[in-house]
Formats: structure tokens, sequence, C-alpha cells
């Protein structure tokens, strides 16, 4: 089970690695919007700066790392992510959240090796953070 989520895993890992440091922007978005913004941020930042630790314990939900054989497999899994990503940017385009406040989605445009493509991270809210469940 844990190679299908590794698989839903990576690619949303993907959009948020930028080995050449530039960030996401948050700037147009406010409220919980800006929130699920700041997260996929945080992630590129995390990602940038190599620090799997904080990818698997503050990025993503619970479920997945879970799925992913717990905290130590989830950082190995990272580890190795990150070190065949070279370069990509990422933008959030627009954010959802949904009525209940519990989930949302960002849909994210995102340039790897010259070539455009848009994406839906999902996201969920846990102990009053939002945190990235996979692709929607």
């Amino acid at each position: 089970m844990r190679r299908p989520m590794l698989v839903v895993l990576l690619p949303a890992l993907a959009l948020g690695v930028s080995a050449c440091g530039s960030s996401v922007s948050t700037a147009g978005f406010s409220g919980a919007e800006h929130e699920v913004a700041q997260t996929i941020a945080n992630l590129q930042s995390h990602a940038t700066a190599g620090e799997e630790k904080k990818i698997c314990g503050e990025d993503l939900a619970a479920a997945l790392v879970a799925k992913l054989g717990g905290t130590k497999s989830c950082e190995t899994a990272i580890k190795h992510q990150l070190a065949e990503v070279d370069s990509l940017e990422v933008s959030v385009q627009s954010v959802h959240v949904a009525a209940d406040g519990k989930s949302a989605t960002a849909q994210v445009e995102s340039i790897h090796e010259g070539k455009h493509g848009p994406s839906t991270i999902a996201l969920v809210k846990e102990g009053g953070k939002w945190r990235i469940s996979g692709l929607a």
C-alpha cells in the first residue's frame, strides 16, 4: 500500500520544490485562503532547504505520512525525491476552502524544465493548521 501513496505524494511534493530559491507568493490571498497558500509556500521553503523532517512533520497531513509508513519512512522518501528534483517554480493561482473549513484545494501552475503544468493540491485542516493531503 505504501507504493501507490508514494506515487501520489511525490508529484505533489515536486510542485513545491525549487532549487532556484524562488518563493510562492501569498500576497493575493487573505484569511483561510492565505493560510492555505502559506502552507504551499512553507512546503517549497522546506523542500528548497532540504528539510524532509519539517516536510513530514509540518507540511503533510498525518494520514499521508501514515500511508507512507510513518515519519521515518516519509522522511526517507522525501529525501530521495528531493535528490531527484533540481529546478521547478510554482505559483498558487487560486484557493478554494470548503464551507466547513476543514478541507481546501489550491490550483497551482508549475514550471519544470520549461514546461507549464496546472495541478490541484488537496489540503486538510489538522490541529488548526493546513496540511497537504495529496493531489485532488
